[in-house]
């Protein structure tokens, strides 16, 4: 292998040019036509990368030449090279890397409402060239070792990266909200509750109505807890969810009342067909973007951030209860 990597280090590029040439006008005329060499020169240069390489890369096909596996293997990394070059040359004629924009890479942690995450990321393709962008969802401690080692370049999440992190990442705080609580109509009703009655006696009506909550894994479910206790309320439990998705769906068909963030409340209410029945003031929820970068430098990473500290979350971007 040693011995492989010895003729690589010495690989003449520009013999490598002359074979993907060839290869790309069809024949050693034409390319010899196009590079301004005679046949033979063209023919003896690439020779010689043979010879580096330690194997042939064109053989004779009736009147032309064809690659070899070996060729073949050869011209997919030229192919790589030559654009890579050309991209180089544009970027320093235009004075910005347009790969820093092209691809942006988005770990959203499981716990996070993907509403939050959807909002969160749209700026990001608003830009005037907006990023390709993908997403993956996970566990966030998966989600940190990916960023660690850069195949993302942002990690959203409802909770800071863990302090005792054994990889260097920056937590980033997008905002605050808070949380609102939402029931289904047929909900209430069953309940022998209106809407106004249910608004007008919250959150003391929570104590008459199944709840539907998120488990013990998400950043929110603890403060719930410690809220229902601060209103000595202990309501049944009908359902806890890792997904907010299916919770909100669940919530959807009257299955219990449940929680959601308040920048979110008109949009669930519209969506779901539900009823706000209040927010409390001293109930809230954070979110965080988590990078290896102290200070934001990624052109769609830091249109995000502005976007959700001056618009999303926002303060008085949240609804008063019942409305």
């Amino acid at each position: 292998m040693s011995g492989t990597f010895g003729k690589l280090e010495t690989m003449n590029y520009k013999h490598l040019h002359y074979f993907w040439t060839v290869l790309n006008a069809g024949g050693i005329v034409r390319a010899s036509e196009q590079l301004h060499l005679t046949p033979q020169t063209l023919s003896g240069q690439i020779k010689q990368l043979e010879q580096r390489l330690g194997q042939p890369l064109l053989r004779k096909a009736g009147r032309g030449v064809e690659p070899t596996d070996a060729g073949r293997l050869v011209m997919r990394y030229a192919d790589e090279i030559f654009a890579l070059g050309a991209a180089l040359q544009d970027a320093l004629a235009s004075g910005r890397d347009p790969r820093r924009a092209a691809l942006l890479r988005v770990g959203i942690a499981d716990a996070l409402p993907k509403a939050i995450a959807f909002h969160v990321l749209e700026p990001a393709m608003a830009l005037p060239e907006p990023p390709q962008l993908v997403c993956h969802e996970g566990g966030l401690a998966s989600l940190l070792g990916e960023l660690a080692v850069h195949r993302l370049d942002l990690v959203l999440s409802d909770v800071p990266a863990p302090a005792r992190l054994s990889v260097k990442v920056y937590t980033h705080l997008l905002g605050r909200t808070g949380i609102a609580f939402f029931a289904a109509p047929k909900l209430l009703k069953a309940a022998g509750l209106t809407v106004r009655r249910a608004q007008a006696g919250f959150p003391a009506c929570l104590a008459q109505l199944p709840l539907l909550l998120p488990t013990s894994a998400s950043a929110l479910r603890p403060r719930l807890d410690a809220w229902l206790r601060q209103q000595a309320l202990a309501p049944t439990v009908a359902a806890e969810f890792d997904d907010s998705a299916l919770l909100k769906a669940f919530g959807r068909e009257g299955q219990g009342v449940f929680a959601a963030p308040a920048v979110l409340a008109q949009e669930i209410v519209q969506q779901h067909q539900v009823a706000l029945l209040g927010s409390p003031a001293d109930l809230w929820e954070e979110f965080y973007a988590i990078s290896v970068e102290r200070r934001i430098s990624h052109p769609a990473v830091a249109a995000i951030t502005a976007a959700a500290r001056g618009r999303l979350f926002a303060p008085g971007n949240a609804p008063a209860s019942g409305e």
